[in-house]
């Protein structure tokens, strides 16, 4: 991954106008030891005085926590499982968080002037190794990140 987990953290911060308290509750409700401090500083910009890097575990952990914050907890428990950190499993956390049907996904992606038929969106949420399943470039996650912003910034929160 090109991007920096930082800057993707940082993104969906900006976008979901995330206060510094629901990130690290999101974290508490994975029950991971996340200080205000430390997050601050994995929120700063790489030139910043005291930025430090976030490491793909403290960025999956957010995700899991953010879909847990949004949605409550999965009945699921993989809790053991340990999977790599993927743009393709960055988006879907993401749309499992916020609960985003297909017609407001395709909104973000325009959004950002990007356009995908559904065979091509629904390939990205399909599972690594299906035959009609399609990597997540970095500049396709940024792409969907500033669309999520200007979504959220437009109220596309609202019910359709």
């Amino acid at each position: 991954m090109l991007i920096s987990t930082n800057e993707i953290l940082y993104r969906i911060q900006k976008a979901l106008n995330l206060t510094i308290a629901e990130i690290l509750e999101a974290y508490k409700l994975e029950a991971y030891v996340m200080e205000p401090s430390h997050l601050e500083a994995l929120l700063k910009r790489r030139h910043d005085k005291g930025f430090m890097l976030c490491s793909y575990e403290e960025l999956g952990v957010f995700l899991d926590g953010l879909v847990t914050l949004k949605r409550g907890p999965s009945p699921k428990n993989n809790a053991d499982e340990v999977v790599e950190l993927t743009n393709n499993r960055i988006l879907k956390k993401l749309r499992i968080a916020l609960e985003l049907k297909e017609a407001q996904t395709e909104i973000i992606f325009g959004l950002a002037e990007i356009e995908l038929s559904k065979q091509q969106m629904a390939s990205l949420f399909r599972k690594e190794g299906h035959k009609n399943f399609k990597v997540c470039s970095d500049a396709l996650l940024m792409s969907f990140l500033e669309g999520l912003d200007e979504f959220y910034y437009i109220g596309g929160d609202m019910e359709e």
